[in-house]
C-alpha cells in the first residue's frame, strides 16, 4: 500500500499522541507539530505508510530527547495485556476449537494500536470477539496451510499484543509441533512496536526462534529488513503477519502464503481491504 493525502493527515496527527505520552508542554507540542507538518510537504507518495511514519518519528525522538518516546506506555500496555491472561487462558480451556480461539486472541489484541486513526478498548473487544466473525474470513484456509508447514515466521506487531501473540504461539506449538516457528520483532523503538527487548521480557526465546528483522518502520518494509530475516521470510512456508502496518508494507508483497490477522483502525485500510473500519480479518493471500 502507498499512501494517500488521508495517511498524511494522521501522521501530523501522531505529532499531539506523541505530545501527550510524553508529558509535553506547550512549547514541545507546537514544535513537535510544526515539524511534522513541514515534513509532510516532501512525503513521497511512493512509499507506504510504514516507512513515512519512520522518518517521522526518528525526528520527534530527536525533539523530545528520547530514544523510545512510548518507553513507559509500553509497560503500561504489556500490564495492561498480562491482566487479560487468567480470562483467556480459561477461554482456550473452554473451547472446542481451540486453534479458532487462539486466532481470535491474537487478534483482539491488535486492538493495542497508538498509531491507529480509531481506538478501541481492549477490554470491549475481548468481551465480544470470540461471538464475532471474521469480515474477511479465511480461517479454514490458513488452517489447512498450517497443516502443510514445516517453516511459519510471524511478524509481530505492537507491545501488548506480543502478550496474546505469545499465548497464540503456544497453542500454534501444542496443534503443530512438526512446525519450526520464528517471530520477527522491529529493529528499533518505533512507536509501541514490539523489539526484542520486549519479546525476550515475554520469553519468546524459550518458545522458538525470535529474529530481529532490522526493519525500523513500524511495519516490515522487506527492503529495509537484514539480510537474514529476508532469507527466513523469502524460505518460510507460511507467513503470520499481525497488524495493520505489516498489511501496508505488504500488501502486495513478491511472495504468498501470506495470512494477515489485523482489526481495521482506519478508512484507507478499510478501502483497500474491501472491508470497514472495526473489522476483524483473517486473509490469506496464496502462493504467488
Amino acid at each position: 500500500m502507498k499512501i494517500t493525502q488521508e495517511c498524511v493527515s494522521c501522521i501530523i496527527n501522531q505529532s499531539l499522541k506523541v505530545a501527550d505520552a510524553i508529558g509535553a508542554d506547550e512549547s514541545l507540542t507546537q514544535e513537535l507539530r510544526s515539524s511534522v507538518e513541514r515534513m509532510s510537504s516532501d512525503f513521497s507518495f511512493a512509499l507506504s505508510p510504514p516507512e513515512v511514519a519512520s522518518d517521522v518519528y526518528e525526528m520527534m525522538a530527536k525533539i523530545a530527547k528520547k530514544d523510545d518516546i512510548y518507553d513507559e506506555v509500553k509497560v503500561l500496555s504489556t500490564q495492561k495485556a498480562r491482566s487479560f491472561i487468567p480470562f483467556l487462558q480459561e477461554k482456550l480451556q473452554k473451547s472446542e476449537n481451540k486453534l479458532l480461539t487462539a486466532t481470535k486472541i491474537a487478534v483482539a489484541g491488535n486492538v493495542i494500536d497508538l498509531a491507529a486513526a480509531v481506538e478501541f478498548d481492549l477490554q470491549e473487544e475481548l468481551d465480544k470477539i470470540f461471538h464475532t466473525e471474521f469480515a474477511y474470513n479465511d480461517f479454514e484456509a490458513f488452517r489447512d496451510e498450517l497443516a502443510l508447514a514445516n517453516s511459519v515466521v510471524i511478524l509481530g506487531d505492537n507491545v501488548g499484543e506480543h502478550i496474546f501473540d505469545y499465548m497464540f504461539l503456544e497453542v500454534l506449538k501444542e496443534l503443530y509441533p512438526h512446525i519450526y516457528f520464528i517471530y520477527m520483532v522491529r529493529g528499533n523503538p518505533i512507536i509501541n512496536d514490539v523489539t526484542m527487548y520486549e519479546a525476550k521480557e515475554a520469553g519468546f526465546d524459550n518458545i522458538c526462534e525470535l529474529v530481529d528483522s532490522g526493519v525500523n518502520t513500524p511495519g516490515f518494509a522487506y527492503n529495509r529488513a537484514n539480510s537474514s530475516a529476508q532469507e527466513l521470510f523469502d524460505k518460510a512456508d507460511l507467513v503470520i503477519s499481525k497488524g495493520m502496518g505489516n498489511y501496508e508494507c505488504l500488501s502486495p508483497s513478491h511472495r504468498g502464503n501470506i495470512c494477515f490477522l489485523l482489526k481495521v483502525k482506519c478508512n484507507v485500510v478499510a478501502i483497500a481491504i474491501g472491508r470497514e473500519v472495526g473489522d476483524i480479518i483473517c486473509k490469506l493471500e496464496r502462493k504467488k
